[in-house]
């Protein structure tokens, strides 16, 4: 937690805070659970971490630096380097020198790239068909608004930009 963060953790009560942490608990099982899920079913031999970084570019932006993709995923540069590179050697990015800056590069993901990216979302449909065969779809659905703000807050407390 940041600055502002620690005073209003001060201020809240244990049990709220077992709550909070419980809640937390669970997000990050499902999470990793998951990951695991996604993994078995992604083709073109994939990895959770070269879809993601696909991924990105249809959620996000149609090009970055690696730098911003390594802060975007919270890994070392290093790290994202490794995972555009065998992205890369599967021609599903592209990396091309910053005509602005010719220091830097820029990544864009390829049309193959995006075929493959789709192809991967696509694997996952028995298996989240095989979710929402236990869980009511409305429910499901409620909890998206929620968890979609979740996110944006964790995002911009990781920016910074939340005290």
């Amino acid at each position: 937690m940041r600055g502002g963060g620690r005073k209003a953790a001060a201020a809240t009560r244990r049990e709220d805070l077992k709550t909070g942490y419980e809640f937390f608990l669970e997000v990050n099982i499902i999470a990793q659970l998951a990951s695991s899920l996604m993994q078995r079913a992604l083709p073109h031999d994939l990895t959770v971490a070269q879809f993601s970084v696909l991924n990105w570019f249809v959620r996000v932006d149609a090009e970055a630096t690696p730098g911003r993709l390594a802060r975007a995923f919270q890994v070392s540069n290093g790290a994202m380097t490794n995972t555009l590179q065998r992205l890369l050697e599967k021609a599903l990015v592209t990396v091309v020198t910053d005509p602005r800056n010719g220091r830097q590069k820029l990544v864009r993901m390829t049309p193959l790239g995006r075929r493959c990216r789709d192809d991967a979302v696509a694997s996952t449909f028995p298996d989240i068909a095989d979710f929402l065969a236990h869980f009511d779809l409305a429910e499901v659905q409620a909890l998206i608004p929620t968890l979609r703000r979740m996110r944006e807050f964790l995002d911009h407390q990781r920016d910074g930009t939340v005290g």
